[in-house]
This record gives C-alpha cells, structure tokens and sequence, in this order.
C-alpha cells in the first residue's frame, strides 16, 4: 500500500537524487548488474518514503536488477520513474521496470554518441591545437565546456520527473495500457540486443566427396541468430532456479564457451 500523500517531490528531493546519482552511477559499476547499484542507491530514499514492509523489499528487489545506460542521460530515467512511483506507487512496479528495460538502451546510445564522442571530439581537439600552439584558451575552453556540461545535467531528472508527472496525469486510469506497453517496449529492447550483442557461431563443417555443409550457414536459413537466442534462453532459464545467480551464470557460460570453442564446437 502507497503511504506518500502523492506530493509531487520537491526541488530539493530532485536535487538529492541528482547528487546522489553523481556520485554513485559509476563508483559502484560492475560486471554484473553494471549500473543497477548506483540506480538503487538514488532511489532508496524515496522508496523508503513510498512503501513499507513487503511492497518496500519487493521494489527494492527491483530496483537492483541489471540496469545500464550513460551516465549523463540517465537522470531523465531516474525522473520518470519517480514520479509514476510517486503518484502510482506498488502498482506501477511493471510499469516502472518496463520503462528502465526499454529507455535506457536508446538514452545510452543518445548519451554516448553526444557527451562520449561529439562533445569530446570536438571541443578537445580544438582545445588540444590551441594548446598545441601555445594559447591558454584551449585548456580552458575545455574546463569551461566540462563544468557547462556537469551543470546542464542536473536539468535531466527534473525534465523526466516533470514528463512522468504529464504522463500520469494524460493517462490517469489507463495504467494497465501503460504497464503493457513499458513491457512491451523493454522486450523489443531485449531482442533486439540479442543478435547484436550475443556473438556465438558455430564452425563445424561437414564434408562428404565434394560436398561442404557448413552449420552454421543451415542454421542461418532456419533464423538468423538462433544460436544466440537459445543461449539467451538457456541463461534465463538458469536464471529462474534458486541458488543460482547472474555471477554464477557468468562464470559458467565463461567455461562453457572455453570448453565448446576448445572442441570447435562454437566460435565467434
């Protein structure tokens, strides 16, 4: 049960969740749920305050699932979701997943292309010529681009809060329409990744007299990328027994493609 009075947060509480994402998005990163620590770790104040006793563990149980995106867009992210939770509260727990599954492929991407190439690309090696040729001004052009940018950031999540704020109030009473499409969203996200990501072929060849049969080219004409969507399906498979973690998961997979690729069963 909601215990928030549905408040809209206030410029304060958006700051709070801003610093604390400035601080922990990338500090706690690792291989296993990447960015999901430091997502938890900006929210967990407000679930706090949204839910107690079992909606509280449940939702904190979600918010540490896997999540990773740049760090610079991720605010907007962070916006959205309180302020559905916010004004939804427990019943907006698909939603809320839904919406951090499909946007933050898409806000990476956006984020990475704009402050980890353009920006730096640009602005660096203008920076860097200057500098090259003696000016001062490069330098700190460059400081001045990097503390525009650290500033201009924090208008991300106040921008995702307000958006989630217009989304409730336009779609009041269609939650389940939302929740559907969040999910709806998050798996195209998802399978989308898997023939972009997962990488896993298989080189057995086949030869009789002067006929070759390569696997994998037969696989293909059965559906392209079926190799890496079976492995995905095994791995979550996996993922759905008790004892059994993303880390144990990892190691596992690991060994297996060294055994497999050790007998030329699969290769990259």
């Amino acid at each position: 049960m909601k215990t928030s009075e549905n408040k809209s947060l206030t410029k304060h509480d958006l700051f709070r969740a801003n610093w604390r994402w400035l601080w922990a998005s990338q500090l706690s990163w690792n291989y296993e749920k990447m960015m999901a620590p430091g997502y938890f770790y900006t929210v967990l104040p407000f679930l706090q305050r949204f839910y107690h006793d079992d909606e509280l563990v449940e939702m904190m149980r979600m918010h540490d699932q896997f999540f990773n995106t740049n760090a610079f867009t991720g605010p907007f992210i962070i916006g959205m979701d309180l302020a559905i939770e916010n004004h939804q509260g427990y019943a907006a727990k698909d939603t809320v997943a839904g919406l951090k599954t499909g946007l933050m492929g898409p806000l990476a991407s956006v984020g990475d292309t704009i402050f980890g190439v353009i920006i730096p690309t640009v602005f660096g090696s203008i920076g860097a010529y200057m500098g090259l040729k003696g000016s001062p001004i490069g330098a700190l052009m460059w400081i001045a681009v990097n503390l525009l940018i650290f500033f201009l950031r924090f208008s991300l999540l106040p921008l995702g809060y307000y958006q989630g704020e217009k989304l409730i109030d336009s779609a009041e009473g269609k939650l389940n329409l939302i929740t559907q499409s969040a999910i709806l969203l998050g798996l195209t996200v998802v399978g989308a990744l898997i023939p972009t990501v997962v990488t896993v072929n298989v080189p057995l060849v086949f030869q009789t007299g002067k006929v070759t049969l390569k696997l994998q080219s037969v696989l293909n004409e059965i559906m392209p990328s079926l190799v890496p969507v079976l492995l995905v399906a095994f791995v979550y498979w996996l993922l759905g027994k008790k004892k059994v973690t993303s880390t144990k998961v990892i190691l596992f997979v690991l060994v297996l493609g060294i055994v497999l690729s050790y007998f030329n069963i699969l290769g990259v």
